[in-house]
């Protein structure tokens, strides 16, 4: 962000403009010293090495202050050595020491550069009046440096990182806009003595200000954002320095007397300083000189003076530095009484500070650009800039400032928290973090998709593309899979979840066990950021995978948030985490770990800890609706596309659809056009007619293996009084028998969402679509995603978007040879013409169906075990089966289909949901039974041959002689196997009759 692109009020800039940029510190410090050569007599290297190898001195230098790279040191005596190494190996900087009085080295070092010209070349030198007077008559023009060894490593470090600055202060400083240091002196003593002063001060910043990163990766790369320091020894030298670099000085360390134009001149520093100031009266610069009388000089310019004679020039160059070059706590002062009137830390306390300010103090420093420089000097470049050129004239008073202030640094904070998965830490946890973690294990396949979610909103800019509503993820935090390992060997429960107990029992062994004790400080922290509900979600090491999503398998638990007894709230979220450890061990995981050939004990669980989306009515909790939406849809209606996807969405909880309530499906693409809506009569028999809301009072949660024991089931009159339906309810006038959007007299409330949808007071749709199609450019391939919408917020606040999850779709959709539009409907048992899938399998040789003529939906739930009991027989024998029954497989509600879980059916290799003739159900796209059945490339076909919809030979299979049947379910055994083909383009499947050839069914 520029502030000078401004075109109107710097305050309606960031009102429009909600992004800064990030920082590319992965860009910084590209060239770096990695083998350093070191040349030095025998009797040298043992001065230099004091007490240790200079490897182990400098590395041990590194780590004190948090640094990476530490280089290698090769030393040689001789320059022949030399010369063999530098043909032999990589060196980046070479040091020479000067033995006293010796003028070879100069020698050599003018042979070595005309042999390695780019090779920086430093000599290093015992501080003497012998040296002084050896150095004033060499040709030093192929030397960078010459230092003085003053006992110290910490000279090395300051050699080492002058020339890493040199070598990329043009490229950071024009990347990212890195702040720059220039120290003008030509006293080798002296500025041997202050480099490695300022550079530790430098380095020890550097540590402060990596704290502002959210984890562990981003604070080493912050260091890259370090100040960098620029040597001049002339004032040529330090004017070019200026004048490349004057829009990125902190400040200006400066000698008074240096050469100029070849010459010594005693006023050189002087006309230095008076050229910056004639260009920035507020640049902090520290004169320093030999005469005590240039201190008069000094305050006559308004700068800095340091005595080089004093003892404590060293303290005194250090406490200049944290006070002008804003390194440090930004201290606000008094401009009366320079008292301080307040201290920021880092940028949050900044922010937390800046409406406790007094007026005179934030213009005293706005007006000096102090907290741009502060901001530049913590390497927080696009909030730095924004301020830089920012005067109180731009703003209409004081208040405006301090506005605008603040929520620069909030838009900032939260923008910089997008995308990242921040390390907890529960001194810096607030509401400006969208992502963290506690520990370092996986955090498994859900939360990956949620922090995929929040960085590919950040890098498409979805935050706020539409006006008046905030694309994101809910708050969340992960608990990693460590804790999971943590919790099961400290409470000794492997045993007791992988035995043959009941459900019943492992939850009630998880519900004893204890959580690590440090976890319930960080729960603390996370309840007193969020004061919505928390949903308690599973995120396991094979969850939301590529190739084997465990879609809806382990369970979800939602907590109410009791902002007045944090105690109660710890224990229900205590014991939520625990009941869902405990779910991955319930029966039917198992069941399915055997059915996805994977090993139960393999498996580890996080826990994702998410603010639930919604309002709260009383004593409930709610969105305005909930919703799945797929990139792909396998049931077009014309003139929609398979490519233009498919949304179902419902009022209240996301649980209705999971379950698979009557959603209203339509195409993002063509919101306006919903088949439900088609008639009233349709309208009133195939809509939404009740909701889930969270039971927000005192112990209705109780842990239990059903998730769902504190969720009401509200009957659609209920969202009425709660006033949650405004925008989504249309009525049912019985006497002119039509719908009319919105709520009239005392007709029949319908969800139909016409407001939404037909009127777009809400830009679902468009949404919807840009949201799926980037996720499947992102992902390579189709994606199916979980939201959540409210519109209920307080008065000025955006509505809220919410992505609760997003997985591919497994959708192998390579052509068969076989063209099915050719086979004739009489060879098959099925033939349908819409049909989810692709390939052609040839080792089944079951059909298992229910009987048409004793169906009954009233014992759909008895229906449901006696599949179950059937898929075990076939698992055990490791056989699969065609299974074909009316209405909708996996429903919850058993007038809409028969409600297996998946486990009951997953033997099944093809699945036909058929409809009987008073008996026709949508297809069960959106839940998550149906994402299982594609993910494991299940065969699914919908028929309806009542309506001329596809073929069922019932006669041909009545036929057959039964290897199981009973007053509901028969189960036929062919001899040989049932070829099925799927055609994945043309949505065309068949289930070929067995006892004709294979050759004769396709032309």
């Amino acid at each position: 962000m520029n502030i000078k692109t401004m075109q109107s009020t710097p305050y309606a800039l960031l009102a429009k403009k909600f992004y800064f940029d990030d920082t590319a510190f992965i860009n910084l410090m590209k060239k770096r010293i990695y083998n350093v050569l070191l040349i030095a007599s025998n009797y040298d290297s043992f001065v230099l090495e004091g007490d240790g190898r200079i490897d182990e001195q400098i590395f041990i230098e590194y780590v004190s202050l948090s640094l990476r790279y530490p280089p290698q040191f090769i030393q040689v005596s001789s320059e022949a050595e030399a010369m063999k190494v530098l043909e032999n190996q990589n060196i980046d900087l070479i040091i020479t020491m000067l033995s006293m009085g010796k003028s070879e080295n100069f020698d050599s070092a003018k042979r070595i550069k005309a042999q390695y010209p780019q090779k920086p070349i430093v000599v290093l030198t015992s501080f003497s009046r012998e040296v002084t007077l050896t150095l004033a008559n060499e040709d030093l023009s192929v030397i960078d440096y010459v230092f003085c060894w003053l006992g110290n490593a910490d000279i090395l470090l300051a050699i080492i990182k002058l020339i890493e600055d040199r070598m990329n202060a043009e490229n950071d400083v024009k990347e990212v806009g890195v702040q720059v240091i220039l120290l003008v002196e030509d006293s080798i003593r002296f500025y041997s003595s202050y480099l490695p002063n300022i550079y530790k001060i430098i380095f020890k910043q550097s540590k402060a200000f990596m704290t502002e990163g959210l984890n562990e990766h981003q604070m080493m790369l912050r260091m890259r954002g370090r100040p960098k320091i620029l040597l001049a020894t002339n004032y040529e030298e330090a004017v070019s320095y200026y004048e490349k670099y004057k829009n990125n000085l902190l400040g200006i360390i400066t000698d008074t007397s240096y050469p100029r134009n070849g010459r010594e001149d005693q006023q050189a520093g002087i006309r230095l300083v008076e050229k910056v100031k004639r260009d920035d009266e507020f640049m902090p610069i520290l004169m320093q000189s030999s005469d005590l009388a240039n201190s008069e000089v000094a305050r006559s310019l308004r700068v800095g003076f340091l005595h080089k004679q004093s003892k404590t020039l060293s303290i005194e160059l250090r406490n200049f530095i944290k006070q002008y070059f804003a390194f440090g706590d930004f201290v606000f002062v008094d401009p009366d009484t320079r008292l301080e009137v307040a201290r920021a830390a880092d940028l949050k306390a900044l922010q937390q500070k800046i409406f406790e300010i007094p007026d005179n103090s934030l213009a005293y420093h706005i007006y000096r650009n102090h907290v741009s420089k502060w901001l530049y000097a913590r390497a927080l470049f696009p909030l730095a800039e924004l301020f830089r050129d920012l005067r109180p004239g731009d703003f209409s008073d004081l208040d405006e400032i301090r506005r605008f202030i603040f929520d620069a640094i909030a838009t900032f904070r939260l923008n910089k928290a997008r995308g990242i998965i921040a390390e907890f830490n529960r001194e810096s946890f607030d509401e400006y973090l969208s992502f963290t973690r506690v520990g370092q294990g996986s955090i498994g396949g859900k939360a990956r998709g949620l922090a995929f979610l929040d960085s590919m909103i950040k890098r498409n800019r979805l935050l706020d593309k539409w006006p008046g509503v905030i694309v994101t993820i809910p708050r969340t935090v992960v608990l990693g899979a460590d804790i999971f390992d943590e919790f099961m060997e400290d409470n000794n429960l492997y045993k007791i979840a992988l035995s043959d107990i009941s459900d019943e029992e492992i939850l009630d062994h998880f519900i004893a066990g204890r959580l690590p004790f440090r976890l319930h400080e960080d729960l603390y922290t996370f309840i007193s950021v969020v004061n919505k509900p928390i949903a308690v979600r599973s995120s396991s090491m094979l969850e939301d995978s590529y190739y084997q999503p465990f879609a809806g398998i382990y369970s979800t638990y939602m907590v109410p948030n009791f902002l007045n007894d944090e105690r109660m709230t710890i224990e229900n979220l205590s014991n939520a985490i625990k009941s869902v450890y405990a779910s991955a061990f319930f029966r039917d995981s198992k069941s399915y770990m055997t059915a996805t050939s994977n090993v139960i004990d393999e498996e580890k669980m996080a826990i994702v800890l998410q603010e639930v989306t919604g309002t709260q009515y009383g004593d409930r909790f709610y969105p305005t609706m909930s919703g799945v939406a797929r990139s792909i849809n396998f049931y077009p209606i014309a003139p929609e596309k398979p490519e233009d996807g498919i949304a179902n969405i419902a009022l209240g909880l996301g649980k209705y659809i999971v379950d698979g309530g009557l959603t209203l499906r339509f195409s993002p693409r063509y919101p306006r056009k919903v088949l439900q809506l088609s008639t009233p009569e349709f309208a009133l028999r195939e809509t939404q007619k009740h909701f889930y809301a969270l039971d927000l009072r005192p112990g209705t949660f109780t842990p239990s293996t059903d998730d769902s024991s504190n969720l009401l089931r509200l009957n659609i009159p209920d969202g009425e009084s709660d006033g949650s339906l405004k925008n989504i309810i249309s009525t049912f006038d019985y006497e002119s028998n039509m719908l009319r959007d919105g709520m009239f007299g005392s007709g029949k409330r319908i969800v139909t969402f016409s407001n939404i949808l037909t009127h777009n007071i809400f830009p679902l749709a468009e949404i919807l679509a840009t949201v799926l199609e980037t996720g499947q450019r992102e992902m390579s391939k189709p994606v199916e995603i979980e939201f959540a919408v409210d519109l209920n917020r307080p008065k000025g606040n955006p509505a809220l978007f919410n992505l609760l999850q997003i997985r591919p779709i497994v959708d192998n959709r390579e052509a068969i040879e076989a063209h099915l539009e050719d086979v004739v409907e009489q060879d098959t048992v099925i033939y349908a013409h819409h049909a989810l899938g692709n390939g052609i399998i040839r080792d089944v040789y079951d059909i298992v169906y229910i009987k048409p003529e004793s169906f009954n939906p009233a014992a759909n739930k008895e229906t449901a075990i006696r599949v179950g009991s059937l898929n075990e027989s076939f698992l055990s024998e490791k056989r699969n089966y065609v299974l074909v029954g009316p209405g909708r497989w996996g429903s919850n509600d058993p007038w809409l289909g028969i409600p297996v879980k998946w486990p009951q059916i997953s033997a099944a290799r093809v699945i036909v949901e058929s409809g009987l003739e008073h008996y026709r159900i949508d297809p069960s796209q959106g839940t998550h039974f149906f994402q299982n059945l594609t993910s494991f490339r299940v065969g699914y076909f919908t028929i309806n041959p009542f309506l001329k919809d596809g073929h069922y030979d019932l006669d041909f299979l009545a036929s057959q002689t039964p290897f199981y049947e009973d007053e509901v379910i028969r189960h036929i055994r062919f001899e040989q196997p049932l070829v099925i083909m799927i055609d994945g383009k043309k949505n065309l499947g068949v289930v070929m009759k067995p006892q004709i050839p294979d050759s004769a069914r396709v032309e």
